[in-house]
């Protein structure tokens, strides 16, 4: 909520919800205690809302195989799969759900207990959650400088969003094996549909070629479903054209017919869906 004051923007605290919480481990050997959190749960005290987050990121299943080297990736793509498709039931199917699991978790999978605590926004707690129990500490992460580069811009994107109140209106962390193929771990950071469907994706110009790749082949599969999607790519700068790397990433995207838009213009672009969305 933002109130006027002396000619500028005040920000006040909106109401603070209850929320509960469980964490999700695996478990390799349960002889010997030793797990690590591979997700969050989270849900609203009221049952209006329920998200869960699982590791997806190509760092993070390279740091659970670094630890323990068997680790049974398809049980892990398996599940993110299934919570995905039941997250979007009713609540009362979700609570039936995870009070079946609670008791069919495989010797390799446990929740934590169940935990409460007080936020204003949900989305923005399943993040810090994320981000506190479940996320590679920085200086672990491979290419740590990468994905710095992206949560410094997901943190700006997601502050933008907010003060031009779409971010309620936008999925977060979409997933695309609808598009592409079953099991591809690729989560696209905001999706929407308001007649035609749209994505958007933090790419960093700098230091992330590669997932300007991934991305052109994602929008090339999503178009191929679905040719009037609009999908955007959030850059830390305008593409200088005088730049290799720049000059590469602009035209695999422009050849996908993906927008890209420098974060001194995340304000304007903000505004545009605010207006298509309301």
């Amino acid at each position: 909520m933002e109130n006027e004051r002396a000619g500028g923007v005040v920000t006040v605290e909106g109401p603070r919800r209850m929320l509960q919480y469980r964490i999700l481990r695996y478990v390799p050997n349960l002889v010997r205690d030793e797990w690590m959190n591979i997700g969050v749960l989270l849900e609203e005290s009221d049952g209006s809302n329920t998200a869960m987050r699982l590791i997806s990121e190509p760092a993070e299943l390279a740091r659970v195989r670094r630890l323990h080297g068997e680790v049974d990736e398809e049980l892990l793509q398996d599940l993110r799969g299934e919570f995905d498709a039941r997250m979007r039931t009713s609540w009362n199917d979700i609570k039936l759900y995870l009070s079946k699991l609670e008791t069919t978790l495989s010797t390799t999978l446990q929740f934590s207990p169940q935990k409460g605590l007080l936020a204003e926004d949900f989305y923005s707690e399943l993040d810090r959650l994320y981000r506190d129990q479940v996320a590679p500490p920085s200086g672990m992460r491979k290419g740590g400088l990468v994905q710095s580069a992206r949560d410094w811009m997901r943190e700006k994107l997601k502050d933008v969003f907010a003060r031009h109140r779409v971010l309620g209106k936008l999925e977060q962390k979409v997933s695309v094996e609808g598009f592409t193929h079953k099991g591809d771990p690729m989560r696209i950071d905001y999706g929407y549909q308001n007649g035609e469907r749209g994505f958007i994706q933090t790419v960093s110009l700098k230091r992330d070629v590669q997932q300007a790749k991934v991305l052109a082949y994602t929008a090339q599969c999503i178009h191929a479903q679905d040719p009037r999607a609009k999908i955007s790519a959030v850059t830390e700068m305008e593409p200088d054209p005088k730049v290799t790397n720049h000059l590469f990433v602009r035209e695999i995207l422009a050849e996908q017919k993906v927008r890209i838009v420098p974060l001194n213009q995340v304000e304007k672009f903000a505004e545009e869906l605010r207006i298509s969305l309301n």
